[in-house]
C-alpha cells in the first residue's frame, strides 16, 4: 500500500510539472500552422487550455501545486493569448481593439501578482480582503470562473475561424455570425457574455491590485 501510495505520488508530481512543459510544446506547434491550417491551429489551441485545468486539478486534487507551476501556467496562459489576440489584430479592422485587450490582460494579471507579492500572500487568488463582490465570486467559485475564462478563449478561437484571408471589419464578422445557425448563435452569445464578464473583472482587478500597491507605499513611507 504504500509503496502504491509513494508511485502515484511521484507520478502525478513528475505529471503536474511535465504537462506545463508539454503546453508549452503544443503551443508552438499549433501557432507554427495557424496560418496554413486554421482548424488544427483551433484544436491544439483548445486542446492547450483543457490540459491547463485538468493540471490545475490534478495538482489541487494531489496537493502538489508549487510557485514554480502556478507562475509556469500563467506565463503560457498569458502569451498564448497574447499571441492569439496578435493574429486577430492582423485580421481584424480596427485590429487597435485586440492590442488594448492584449494590454488589458497583460497588465491585470501582471498587477495583481505583484501586489499580492507584495501583500506576502502565496497565491493571487487570494482575495479574501478585496470588497469587490465580482472579484470575490471570480477567484473563489471556479465554475464562474471556468465560464469566464472558456468563453473569452473559445470566442477568439471563433472570430480566428471566421477570419477572411484578408483585413475585415470586426463587426460585419459578428453580423455574420448572428446569421448562421441557431446552435452558432447560442454559442456565441453566451461566449460574448463570459468574455464580457472576464473584461469587467480584468479592470476590476487591475485597479484594486494598484490600490494595493499605492497603499503599500504608503504604508512604507510612514
Amino acid at each position: 500500500m504504500l509503496a502504491c501510495g509513494l508511485n502515484v505520488y511521484v507520478l502525478t508530481y513528475e505529471y503536474c510539472y511535465s504537462a506545463g512543459y508539454f503546453r508549452i510544446i503544443i503551443n508552438f506547434i499549433a501557432f507554427a500552422e495557424c496560418y496554413t491550417n486554421r482548424t488544427l491551429f483551433a484544436i491544439l489551441y483548445f486542446f492547450s487550455f483543457f490540459c491547463d485545468g485538468l493540471d490545475g486539478w490534478f495538482a489541487r486534487r494531489f496537493n502538489q501545486a508549487s510557485t514554480f507551476g502556478a507562475v509556469l501556467d500563467m506565463v503560457t496562459d498569458r502569451v498564448s493569448t497574447a499571441c492569439l489576440l496578435a493574429l486577430l489584430s492582423q485580421f481584424y479592422r480596427p485590429g487597435l481593439v485586440f492590442i488594448l485587450l492584449l494590454g488589458l490582460d497583460i497588465t491585470s494579471h501582471w498587477f495583481q501578482m505583484y501586489s499580492s507579492f507584495l501583500s506576502g500572500k502565496t497565491s493571487h487568488k487570494d482575495v479574501k480582503h478585496t470588497g469587490n463582490g465580482l472579484l470575490k465570486l471570480y477567484y473563489g467559485y471556479r465554475p464562474f470562473m471556468a465560464f469566464c475564462c472558456v468563453a473569452s478563449e473559445v470566442l477568439y478561437i471563433i472570430l480566428f475561424l471566421y477570419a477572411d484571408a484578408k483585413s475585415t471589419s470586426l463587426l460585419n464578422t459578428c453580423r455574420g455570425i448572428l446569421k448562421e445557425s441557431p446552435l452558432v448563435v447560442f454559442m456565441f452569445i453566451s461566449t460574448l457574455i463570459g468574455w464580457a464578464l472576464k473584461q469587467v473583472i480584468n479592470v476590476i482587478q487591475m485597479k484594486t491590485a494598484a490600490d494595493a500597491c499605492v497603499a503599500y507605499d504608503s504604508k512604507r513611507g510612514k
